[in-house]
């Protein structure tokens, strides 16, 4: 078993006891494989192991492993880093997922950018629930308007809530941050948004996503706890260089 299967199993692990924790069945609950600066190699290693969801953080790294991976059937790719405008469309073009939406006009582009190319990709909104200069998200308020414009949407499908919380070092400092999600999500549920768009909170990383799992996570997004130590300097794709999203 390589060090990766072996994180892999050890993070599918605590997924299942934090899930059962909280009353609800491990496969409630999906892992996303950040394989953000680590190259093609780490993430075959990671299928190898049953891993299908890979997430990434900008557009042209996601690009160039999704181009390179083809032969890995089955494999579903998600953006979960900000999202300039200028580029949503590549990115409509190849993720199955986004889950950086946080505007009406990045919403539109997207769902513009997918319908031309015959295809419908997953979204979900990015909350900013601590109203953190350095966060991109949309704050509460906004929320209900992104979810009617998406209702609009034909190849854009709003699927449900994103979060990155302040960061914290314990990570019980982090649990009120993704209770406040899931009550947000409760809260526009019984205002009469249909459940199926919302069905998905995604919260919680690799110090964080047991708590997260336990305040209601559906996706949760692990990097380093998979694939070890960031690696900056290594490929994307086959011995190049990251290129910028």
């Amino acid at each position: 078993m390589t060090d990766i299967a072996a994180r892999l199993t050890n993070v599918r692990e605590q997924i299942a006891e934090a899930a059962l924790r909280s009353g609800r069945r491990p496969d409630d609950v999906s892992l996303i494989a950040v394989s953000k600066t680590f190259p093609l190699e780490a993430v075959r290693e990671a299928y190898a192991a049953g891993q299908r969801l890979f997430g990434e953080n900008k557009v042209q790294e996601l690009l160039l492993k999704a181009e390179a991976g083809r032969d890995m059937a089955g494999l579903e790719w998600h953006l979960i880093g900000h999202l300039q405008s200028n580029k949503a469309r590549k990115a409509a073009a190849a993720a199955h997922a986004i889950h950086v939406v946080d505007s009406t006009d990045l919403l539109q582009r997207i769902d513009r950018a997918a319908a031309e190319a015959g295809r419908h990709v997953q979204i979900l909104l990015q909350v900013d629930l601590a109203l953190e200069s350095t966060k991109f998200g949309a704050p509460v308020d906004e929320v209900p308007l992104l979810i009617a414009a998406a209702r609009q949407c034909t190849a854009a499908q709003l699927s449900g809530l994103m979060l990155i919380p302040p960061a914290v070092d314990d990570p019980e400092d982090a649990r009120p941050w993704f209770r406040q999600l899931r009550e947000l999500r409760d809260r526009l549920v019984d205002g009469g948004v249909p459940v199926e768009l919302l069905r998905h909170l995604s919260m919680g990383m690799s110090h964080d996503f047991p708590v997260a799992i336990e305040e209601g996570a559906t996706l949760v997004r692990v990097g380093s706890a998979i694939f070890g130590a960031r690696q900056y300097a290594v490929a994307a794709g086959a011995g190049d260089t990251p290129a910028a999203g």
